[in-house]
């Protein structure tokens, strides 16, 4: 069969719609290596839709290739953690022993070596991804054996020769991962019956389960904690009468894995809290929108929403209820930090580049194909099927009095015991240390890098909505460590991952680090911290979405919080020559033309 009938064939297995476009090229990519530049034009004939939409959506996701890949990927996680865990010595043993460069693809067609974002494994670092299998705790010595059994077996499957816990030793999961769950909470990794929430809810009318909700004061956990019975409520009340519940499962901050826990271990009780939310809205379609770093879970997955199905807990006439009709579909990522956002998310489910919308309006009126829209994420809707389970009463008073129930955290980087913390809000910055085995830190950054970075003298801050609110997302640095590298890198996750859409993002970001490394390099001056402030505030107020808003935290919190560093760094200089300008590059290419060096300027 020639290569463009398995095109034709691909594009109408997904019934040429063009809102399946990243299934698409997903399935082309999978099938060929890449996404051939030259059947652009027949993807986009067959999926209903102009070539500049293909072109643009594969040139935007970084696990979408125009050129011919390895038989095996092998993407590097490069976040700060892996790099300080060692991750740089790891990718300078596979370029030695693979004889490329990163980016490149061995002459043979049999590898090819790229660095990657965070793929959800900083607990377990260095990390990296063998086409979908998690390889983890990676060190220089460890490539050697990992490259020979390739060459042996091109299957990375069969790297894992001891699965991990839970239902990481799952039969259709077969992975490495631990779960490293240190610490379980009494709502989301408490035992649970995952039937109970649902039948409950059904035993309700829509409008009691919205009030149960707002009741609970459960907020949103992926940071912004706006209220999930008032979402759903908005989205209900929405003119409309194709609804849709997405659920936000693309978590992409540098430090955070809670999900990959909540989706390996709590899957049944995301896709319940999912169903109740479908009731209240009136909603038929669902879509969990899956990271493609784990891909790796995506059988699973799968197989529980069949088993649900089966159940008559999913589908149509759902626990025996006349016209109460929802099913969900998994919708792959292709990786982009930006996907996270959850407008960006539902143009990525429409099939185009993740690019955010302008807001209003906002999902719950016009979200996706501009229907009303409730999204959500992983940690949301386990959280709102045990509410609907215990009661709102019970969810209520654990925590504060305004931050509800329990948070899952991510806790990693220079701590005896990283892992997995459910936690009811309110617990302290010190006492996370102390559980975590690192009351000496010099710095804990709270939410990733779009969160803030902590001094010692705020260990005593609670995490809360009101307080220190986090997506999940808590790394630990020791006094060992350089903070400005520390920024300096987060920096760098943004410029690459800014969707490039506005101008204060995609100027505003590299401004800022350009400048922060003139810092770092001993060439700043004291005008350059009030640049940076500065300029951070601006891209801050006016970037489109939430990457560009909060890109600039990195060093604002440092500015604020670890003012001395900065200060350490910058001089006055009264030459009358900028510190940044270097005169002897400067004055080389006429000394190149004349001959002979400056007599004025000379090193």
């Amino acid at each position: 069969m020639g290569d463009a009938m398995k095109i034709e064939q691909i594009c109408k297995s997904f019934n040429n719609d063009r809102t399946r476009l990243m299934d698409i090229v997903r399935t082309i990519q999978e099938t060929f290596g890449y996404v051939p530049p030259e059947h652009y034009e027949l993807i986009a004939r067959e999926a209903n839709t102009h070539r500049v939409e293909v072109e643009s959506v594969v040139s935007f996701y970084s696990f979408l290739s125009d050129r011919k890949q390895g038989g095996v990927v092998l993407r590097l996680c490069n976040d700060i953690i892996d790099r300080f865990k060692g991750a740089d010595a790891v990718a300078e043993a596979f370029e030695k022993e693979l004889g490329i460069s990163m980016g490149e693809t061995t002459p043979d067609g049999l590898f090819t070596l790229e660095w990657t974002a965070c793929i959800g494994m900083s607990d377990q670092a260095p990390a990296a991804l063998a086409n979908d299998t998690v390889l983890t705790h990676l060190t220089p010595e460890k490539v050697p054996g990992i490259l020979e059994a390739l060459r042996k077996n091109p299957d990375p499957q069969a790297l894992v020769a001891e699965c991990g816990d839970g239902g990481n030793a799952d039969p259709l999961v077969k992975a490495m991962v631990q779960n490293n769950i240190c610490e379980r909470g009494e709502v989301l990794l408490a035992d649970n019956d995952p039937e109970a929430g649902l039948r409950k809810a059904m035993e309700k009318t829509p409008e009691e389960v919205i009030a149960d909700m707002k009741e609970s004061g459960l907020r949103g956990r992926g940071g912004a904690g706006f209220l999930a019975g008032l979402k759903w409520e908005f989205t209900r009340n929405a003119k409309g009468d194709g609804k849709y519940i997405l659920c936000n499962a693309d978590e992409g901050e540098p430090g955070t894995f809670k999900d990959r826990v909540l989706l390996t271990e709590r899957a049944d009780l995301m896709i319940e809290g999912m169903t109740v939310a479908a009731y209240c809205i009136g909603a038929e379609t669902g879509i969990v929108y899956l990271r493609a770093e784990y891909a790796y879970l995506r059988a699973l997955l799968e197989e529980v929403l069949n088993r649900r199905r089966a159940a008559g807990l999913l589908g149509n006439s759902i626990c025996g209820r006349d016209g109460f009709n929802f099913d969900i579909r998994i919708q792959m990522g292709a990786g982009a930090y930006v996907c996270g956002e959850e407008s960006s998310l539902i143009s990525s489910c429409e099939g185009t580049r993740g690019d955010p919308g302008d807001r209003p309006p906002f999902p719950a009126i016009a979200g996706y194909k501009v229907a009303p829209t409730a999204v959500n994420n992983v940690e949301t809707y386990c959280c709102a099927a045990r509410v609907m389970d215990k009661g709102p009463v019970w969810f209520e008073n654990i925590g504060t009095e305004h931050s509800s129930g329990t948070k899952m955290l991510s806790i990693c980087g220079d701590c005896e015991r990283p892992g997995i913390y459910e936690l009811p809000f309110g617990v302290t910055v010190a006492e996370l240390l102390e559980k975590v085995g690192a009351e000496n830190a010099a710095a804990v950054q709270i939410g990733g890098p779009s969160g803030q970075m902590l001094d010692r003298s705020q260990y005593g801050r609670a995490i809360s909505f009101e307080d220190l609110p986090t997506g999940g997302s808590i790394m630990v640095f020791g006094r060992q460590r350089d903070l400005l590298e520390v920024v300096d890198a987060f920096m760098e996750f943004f410029v690459d991952e800014s969707c490039g859409y506005c101008v204060p993002c995609r100027v505003g970001n590299v401004l800022l680090r350009n400048r922060l490394e003139r810092i770092r390099n001993g060439k700043g001056i004291p005008e350059d911290l009030a640049y940076l402030e500065k300029l951070g505030i601006s891209t801050r107020r006016m970037s489109r979405c939430g990457l560009g808003q909060t890109s600039p935290n990195p060093i604002l919190s440092t500015l604020e919080n670890f003012r001395p560093i900065y200060n350490a760094l910058v001089r006055e200089d009264r030459s009358g020559l900028a510190k940044s300008f270097d005169v002897l590059r400067a004055v080389e290419p006429a000394c190149e033309l004349t001959g002979r060096r400056s007599v004025i300027f000379h090193a």
